[in-house]
């Protein structure tokens, strides 16, 4: 069941069901499924993510956190940044090198802990968001124009649930 996430080799129920059997498993092949078809379109949506802000010189991390600095006043620390994003501080300072050698952020000390610093996002990095706005929201709306309002709310309830579902990957 590993695939390259092309939709024409996409695994099917029956071959779910012959790698659960395959295995003894008392595992349920739809279940088994679902889960393959996300990961792999997961990973072909981050594919065309990378792509895609690729064209206005970023990485999909290097966008969110400008984007996370710019929703939060233009500032913030590196561990809050590493928090909300869902990464590691070194992760982090790996972002923030590039884009404050591409003058896109600056570090500055913080006025409320002396000790550590905050990232803030330059006028060069607002204007950056600003430039790639219209063609970036654009493209997310056509990624999912093939779907109606309702089904768009109703996916966002799943895709909560099955976010919260992945933490068994990780489980100890």
């Amino acid at each position: 069941m590993t695939r390259n996430g092309d939709a024409d080799e996409a695994p099917t129920l029956e071959q779910a069901r012959r790698q659960v059997e395959h295995y003894g498993l008392r595992a349920d092949p739809q279940a088994v499924l679902v889960a393959v078809r996300l990961i792999s379109a997961g990973a072909r949506v981050g594919r065309a993510a990378e792509a895609h802000f690729a064209r206005f010189g970023l990485s999909t991390g290097r966008y969110r956190l400008l984007a996370d600095l710019e929703d939060h006043g233009g500032e913030k620390s590196p561990s809050s940044l590493a928090a909300d994003l869902g990464v590691t501080r070194a992760t982090v300072t790996g972002l923030l090198d590039g884009l404050e050698r591409e003058g896109l952020i600056a570090r500055r000390p913080s006025t409320e802990d002396g000790r550590g610093t905050v990232a803030a996002l330059t006028a060069r990095g607002a204007q950056r968001l600003r430039d790639m706005a219209a063609e970036h929201f654009g493209r997310l709306e056509a990624m999912v124009s093939g779907l109606s309002v309702e089904e768009r709310t109703v996916f966002l309830e799943l895709l909560a649930r099955v976010v919260r579902g992945s933490e068994a990957l990780v489980a100890d």
